[in-house]
C-alpha cells in the first residue's frame, strides 16, 4: 500500500503509480489547499484530518518504509518528526530515502545542515546520519528499501530483551561478527540466539523466523540501523 497525503503533484502521481485499490490518502483540513487528488477522492481509504499531528500518527504508524520528496515547512516538519522517533527508539527501525531530483541538491542542503550544525555541534551522534539515506536515483531508492528487509524482518520487546526476527539463519561467525560490532548496545550479555519466546508463542508472531536476541540499553539507535545492515548482508549467495 502507499500512503500520502492525497494531494496534487508527487503526492498524486504516487497514487497514481499505486492505482486507487493500492492507495491510502490522508489530507489536512486547511482552507488554502485543494481537495484530495481524483485517484483518491471519494475512496473510503481517504480520510481529512483537522490536526497535523493526528495526520502524521496515520502517515507514519503503520508504515514500513518512507520515500521524502522536497517541500516546505510541513514537509521538513514531518521528515524530522520521522528521523526523531526512530532515533529515540519511539518509532521502529524503517527505511527512510531522502529522494532529491538530479540537479537539485534539496535533501543534500539539509544534510549539510546536520553534519555542519548538529553532528559537529555533538547535538546528534554520527551515527544518526545512517538513519537515512539521500539520493536523487529512484532506482537507488527501491534498492535501499528492498536490502533494508533482505534478511530483517521485524523486531519486538519481550520483557528486557529486544528480539530481532531475521529470515536467514545466522553461522557462528557471523554471529560473532554481530557480537564484535555492535555488542556494546546490549546493557548486559551478548547478543544470542533465541527461539521464539512464550509471548511470540501465545501471539504466533512470526514463529517461522530465526531469532537475535539482546538486553538493548535502549540508545545508539542509529547503530541499531546498522546492525540491521550487517544482519542484511548475511543473505546466502542466490544457487
Amino acid at each position: 500500500m502507499c500512503v500520502t497525503g492525497a494531494g496534487p503533484g508527487i503526492m498524486h502521481a504516487a497514487m497514481e503509480g499505486a492505482g486507487r485499490e493500492m492507495s491510502i490518502g490522508v489530507s489536512i483540513r486547511l482552507p488554502f489547499e485543494q481537495g484530495a487528488n481524483p485517484i483518491i477522492a471519494g475512496d473510503e481509504k481517504y480520510v481529512s484530518m483537522k490536526y497535523f499531528f493526528t495526520r502524521k500518527l496515520m502517515l507514519v504508524k503503520e508504515s514500513q518504509a518512507f520515500v521524502c520528496l522536497p517541500g516546505g515547512f510541513g514537509t521538513l516538519d514531518e521528515t524530522f518528526e520521522l528521523l526523531t522517533l526512530t532515533q529515540t527508539g519511539k518509532g521502529m527501525p524503517v527505511p527512510i530515502v531522502l529522494l532529491d531530483t538530479p540537479g537539485d541538491p534539496y535533501w543534500e542542503t539539509v544534510a549539510d545542515f546536520i553534519d555542519r550544525q548538529l553532528v559537529e555541534r555533538g547535538l546528534v551522534s554520527p551515527a544518526d546520519t545512517g538513519l537515512y539515506r539521500i539520493t536523487d536515483s529512484c532506482e537507488e531508492a527501491v534498492e535501499e528499501i528492498q536490502r533494508f528487509y533482505a534478511n530483517f524482518d521485524s523486531l519486538r520487546y519481550v520483557g528486557d530483551l529486544l528480539v530481532i526476527r531475521h529470515r536467514h539463519p545466522l553461522t557462528d561467525e557471523q554471529l560473532a561478527v554481530l557480537n564484535e560490532r555492535f555488542g556494546h548496545l546490549a546493557q548486559r550479555g551478548d547478543l544470542h540466539r533465541v527461539d521464539p519466546l512464550e509471548p511470540e508463542r501465545r501471539e504466533g508472531d512470526h514463529l517461522d523466523l530465526h531469532r537475535v536476541a539482546m538486553v538493548f540499553a535502549k540508545h545508539g539507535y542509529g547503530e541499531l540501523r546498522a546492525l540491521i545492515d550487517t544482519l542484511n548482508s548475511f543473505v546466502p549467495a542466490a544457487t
